[in-house]
């Protein structure tokens, strides 16, 4: 991709040394790109608006790369504040140095700065995404990851062309300032006035229908989708009228086919997707359908991007339709999560982790906290939003933990992370005075033993009001195992386990008012964060990181700090 303008000559020469260190341990080859982020005027829903994106585009460009290759990309912030960048579903084995999420591992790049993340591919393959992972500025600074098998090597599916489809949403005030209203008066942060397609909200919103997104295909051939959701709040049911999807991946592996008239993703995940055109030409909407199971306030409308047959016929009038799930089907929801399954076959095997060492318990719950004396608080009965996970609501540090760590700064993070809730109750039910507040203010890690088998069972709770929580875990994938409604229970729920073939993902959809438990093995060390993927939840403190300890090798061993990482205000 282009130059990078403005680069300082300390970022160049970091970015010269971590290219050679790579050119000795990248198995595949090396790909470069170059990210520039500022505020850019784009004009949807008849109003022009400034929003920060990615090299003038939203979404912004796609990155790509084959399995087990090496990506460097440059990120020049000439926004307003500081950002980061994520590589979602990206292991980045031995590598947290260039996750991204900031006082995590590492700190915001601030503006007029530059940052050179190398972004190391291990086994992944399919469809991934990047994303801004500074407060709420991944609504707008997004693109697709797409890792394609190593040369010589075929997708075990067969399609003619593929396409990317990116779900996203669309505010009408200023996103940054709401978040800062909202994150000083403990309030919540306005719904969306619109979801988009590759951009667009569609043919159902005023002012939208000349700019609808259209997929021009060819008839009698087979096309890969590659769905990512980039919303910040709601899952979504997504479907393309008279057109059967074939689901055959899902976040970076590949699943067991199995065909459908919708699917359900939630946000954080992506999802492959074959479409055969062998319909009569013509106009098709492809919809979506939010899954907003909740008393939460939620952005209710319908995108839609329209399926356009190529060649001479006559269009009818208005392109055909389709029913999809409507917003409180949790029966639909929940029997589209029970399709998916590895595909595990001898080219793409799996392991289950079967000799758990570690096992977590953790409750999932959105609660407040007492406003400060002589505030005025906007969140529930005049306190402040918050949530939690154990009763523990993160709290970051002024300095990335990761670094911490590496240098072993104290009373930077603490160890005592609770692997169980500090008391069991009906979760699920009438939780009566087991309504507490969540501890907040200390950061909290769960330290991992390299080597663990780790099983984490999450429980959804009725604290205050039920909701879905799609959580994502950092510098893995997990094999979700196991999921169900109400409380888990060791005598009914764990002989419902699926261990033959479980899905490999790195987002999982908890249900509402339920449970899911998911199995990862702890071979990749360093600072991992794992959390709700619904943006207003993250930013209320629904998340937690792990420590993962080096390996016995070097080659297990987490690398050591790179040149050029940004500088913390309090290092």
């Amino acid at each position: 991709m282009g130059a990078c303008e403005g680069c300082s000559w300390p970022v160049f020469l970091g970015f010269l040394f971590t290219f050679g260190l790579l050119l000795c341990m990248a198995q595949g080859d090396v790909h470069t790109y170059t990210l520039v982020l500022q505020e850019t005027q784009f004009e949807r829903l008849c109003e022009n608006k400034s929003i920060l994106v990615a090299n003038g585009s939203f979404p912004g460009p796609t990155v790509w790369a084959h399995q087990g290759d090496t990506v460097v990309v440059t990120v020049v912030n000439n926004g307003n504040y500081g950002v980061t960048i994520h590589w979602h579903g990206a292991r980045q084995m031995c590598n947290p140095w260039h996750d991204g999420p900031e006082y995590v591992t590492q700190c915001p790049i601030q503006p007029k700065q530059n940052f050179t993340q190398t972004v190391v591919l291990d086994r992944e393959e399919g469809t991934l995404w990047w994303h801004a992972h500074s407060d709420w500025a991944r609504a707008s600074v997004h693109g697709a990851l797409i890792i394609y098998p190593k040369p010589g090597n075929e997708h075990p599916y067969k399609h003619d062309a593929e396409r990317t489809i990116i779900l996203g949403e669309w505010y009408e005030k200023n996103l940054t300032e709401m978040v800062i209203n909202a994150t000083r008066t403990g309030g919540d942060v306005d719904t969306s006035v619109a979801y988009t397609i590759n951009g667009q909200p569609g043919d159902f919103y005023h002012c939208s229908k000349e700019s609808t997104y259209r997929m021009t295909v060819d008839p009698n051939k087979t096309y890969l989708l590659r769905i990512i959701s980039a919303i910040m709040n709601e899952e979504m049911f997504f479907g393309i009228a008279d057109h059967a999807l074939t689901l055959v991946g899902m976040d970076g592996a590949y699943l067991d086919q199995v065909t459908t008239s919708y699917i359900m993703i939630a946000p954080g995940q992506t999802m492959d997707v074959l479409v055969m055109t062998d319909q009569e030409p013509g106009r098709y909407y492809m919809l979506g359908s939010p899954f907003a199971d909740t008393q939460a306030p939620s952005d209710t409308t319908t995108p839609s991007a329209i399926l356009h047959y190529n060649g001479g016929y006559e269009p009818r009038k208005y392109p055909n339709s389709i029913t999809l799930p409507g917003s409180t089907d949790r029966d639909s929801a929940e029997s589209f999560m029970r399709l998916l399954k590895s595909l595990a076959d001898d080219k793409h095997p799996i392991k289950v982790p079967l000799n758990i060492t570690k096992r977590l318990y953790l409750t999932v719950s959105v609660n407040n906290v007492e406003c400060a004396e002589g505030d005025t608080c906007e969140g529930p009965n005049g306190n402040r939003h918050s949530a939690s996970l154990n009763n523990i609501s993160w709290t970051a540090p002024n300095i990335d933990i990761l670094q911490a760590y590496y240098r072993k700064l104290p009373g930077i993070y603490y160890t005592d992370f609770p692997d169980q809730p500090p008391r069991y109750f009906n979760f699920t039910g009438d939780v009566g005075d087991n309504v507490t507040y969540p501890v907040v203010g200390r950061t909290v890690v769960e330290p991992i033993e390299y080597g663990s088998e780790v099983e984490i069972t999450f429980q959804g709770t009725n604290i205050p009001a039920a909701e879905n929580h799609p959580m994502h875990l950092h510098g893995y994938s997990f094999y979700l195992i196991g999921f169900g409604r109400g409380n888990f229970s060791p005598n009914t729920s764990i002989p419902t386990y699926n261990l033959p073939r479980p899905p490999k993902i790195n987002t999982v959809a908890i249900p509402k008012n339920g449970w899911a438990t998911i199995r990862f093995k702890a071979d990749n060390p360093g600072v991992w964060f794992m959390h709700c993927h619904l943006e207003r939840h993250a930013g209320w403190g629904m998340a937690m990181a792990f420590i993962v300890s080096n390996g016995p090798t070097k080659e297990t061993s987490m690398r050591d700090m790179p040149p050029g990482m940004p500088p913390c205000p309090g290092s």
